[in-house]
């Protein structure tokens, strides 16, 4: 009992910490394990180490939801998951484990299994943020069937710690499949761009997919006779090691992703968008909707997002290159808007990680 509380006591008293540092009113850099540094524009204004306060509040299996602070590692919640056989169904990356929950909301990056199973958004249940008045602000709940708020708990994925310090979210969590299969085909890229749009128009529980240099690779996976019955169906040969080419995908230590410090463009297009004449290399996830693109030194900026443009879609510089250009897509004039006021209600003064998606905000 005094071991718990002493505990909450070091909890509350780094509230309080970074309450003081909130209300002090300079610009904060929140982060927590660093392992996205890269990610958007350069951090700007002091840091605020958000690592202390963690560990999961609760988790209730038979609920398929997990709760836990902002400093969470997500090694420590995969550890609790397995114990479980659960999972978080939209793969994040780990970088090694040492990515933490509230960064993981806050980038709202997903891996592999993104067109099947849905975004980072897509599991916020909850979250407590701490605004810039150093108010704790409740949204959302930690039950599925809680949707009071729920809006708000999703709005936090994705945008960057710019509109505050999340400190606690509720996540839905779902059981790992029975059985799975990669399958491995030679094809050219608009032959796999119309196989895999064929393939998502069918019931088959194909849960991810990655395209590249003459190679499309799936994932089946789910009650194991439907996972024979879309290997006999679709054919292809076995791979392996199909949890390593995954696993190494969405870690981004697939081959693909080498010399990080080169440019890597990301383009979020429509599935059904034919192949992008690009010149570079590419490999496509997401059943075609997500393409990356390692441009040629030719190509420039405004080519790339006009290319995008053109289909439906936008192009944002996930990593390296010159990020002068702005590394997102820019805004239209009308959510340009949206982002400006929703900064304007929870971070008047400017002081949640300044400048990480776009200038002024």
């Amino acid at each position: 009992m005094s071991e718990q509380h002493d505990m909450q006591h070091e909890l509350n008293a780094l509230l309080e910490g970074f309450r003081a540092r909130i209300k002090a009113g300079r610009p904060l850099q929140i982060r927590g394990g660093g392992t996205k540094d890269w990610y958007g524009q350069a951090p700007q204004g002091e840091l605020l180490d958000t690592r202390g306060y963690s560990g999961i509040v609760d988790y209730e299996p038979t609920e398929l939801v997990i709760t836990a602070r902002c400093g969470t590692t997500l090694a420590e919640i995969d550890a609790a998951l397995e114990k479980n056989n659960q999972m978080l169904a939209w793969e994040p990356p780990r970088f090694d484990g040492a990515a933490t929950v509230g960064g993981m909301v806050a980038a709202g990056l997903s891996g592999p299994a993104r067109a099947s199973a849905g975004a980072v958004r897509d599991f916020v249940l909850g979250a407590v943020l701490m605004d810039a008045q150093g108010e704790e602000l409740h949204f959302g709940g930690q039950v599925m069937k809680n949707v009071a708020g729920y809006d708000v708990s999703r709005l936090l994925a994705g945008s960057l710690g710019t509109l505050g310090l999340i400190l606690q979210v509720s996540l839905k969590v779902l059981p790992k499949p029975f059985a799975a299969s990669t399958r491995v085909f030679e094809i050219n890229q608009e032959g796999a761009l119309r196989l895999l749009n064929q393939c998502g128009g069918q019931p088959l529980p194909l849960t991810a997919s990655a395209w590249n240099n003459k190679v499309l690779t799936i994932r089946l996976a789910g009650a194991q006779a439907a996972v024979d019955s879309a290997v006999k169906k679709l054919g292809g040969s076995e791979l392996s090691n199909g949890d390593d080419f995954w696993r190494d995908l969405r870690e981004q230590q697939h081959a693909f992703f080498d010399a990080p410090e080169q440019p890597l463009w990301r383009l979020s297009v429509p599935s059904v968008a034919p192949p992008l004449d690009l010149p570079g290399r590419q490999l496509i996830e997401w059943g075609g909707a997500q393409r990356w693109l390692r441009p040629d030194g030719s190509l420039d900026a405004v080519s790339i997002r006009a290319a995008a443009l053109a289909v439906g879609g936008s192009a944002s510089l996930h990593r390296g290159g010159d990020k002068a250009i702005g590394v997102f897509h820019p805004l239209q004039p009308a959510v340009e808007k949206i982002h400006r006021n929703l900064k304007q209600q929870f971070d008047p003064a400017g002081i949640f990680n300044p400048g990480r998606m776009y200038a002024g905000l």
